[in-house]
């Protein structure tokens, strides 16, 4: 059902109690890499279009999650939107950080310590398996797109831009 790597997180922590098979997969975190997550593609060889981060955003003031390819970039107007929202702006690394419960550049979708609106481009419903920060850097979890909505409650919309 599940394979860990490399010791839990919470992500997988949460994975393995809501009985959702992930594979979670390790690699070198190059400490000079500018994009954590265009790093994290090369390094397990998966194609930018599979491997997905994860953006904490605010939209009318109240912290949200936006899951988009790390080939794209997240469209805030297409986020707030999705939320029934009229604005959204990036939120502050360290805020997004104590929310989460975890570090930028490891910030999973899943086991977040509050429980943010989350928002999955609407791309991933055509992978097979997707591949998300499993809770720190240099661990991504690999997962079919179901398990978004029924670990993290999310939703899927148009919400990436090339």
């Amino acid at each position: 059902m599940a394979k860990k790597a490399g010791g839990g997180t919470p992500a997988t922590t949460l994975l393995t109690r809501q009985k959702i098979a992930f594979t979670a997969h390790t690699y070198e975190v190059d400490p000079k890499a500018t994009s954590y997550g265009e790093a994290a593609a090369a390094a397990l060889g998966v194609a930018p279009t599979r491997l997905f981060k994860t953006l904490v955003a605010t939209v009318d003031g109240q912290l949200a999650v936006g899951v988009v390819p790390v080939s794209a970039s997240l469209d805030l107007k297409a986020l707030a939107a999705a939320l029934g929202g009229k604005r959204a702006a990036m939120a502050d690394p360290a805020a997004a950080e104590r929310a989460t419960g975890y570090v930028t550049g490891g910030i999973s979708p899943f086991g977040q310590r509050s429980r943010l609106p989350i928002v999955v481009d609407a791309s991933a419903e055509g992978q097979e398996t997707v591949f998300v920060s499993g809770g720190r850097r240099g661990m991504q979890v690999e997962v079919a797109p179901a398990a978004f909505t029924e670990a993290a409650d999310a939703i899927f919309a148009p919400i990436a831009t090339s």
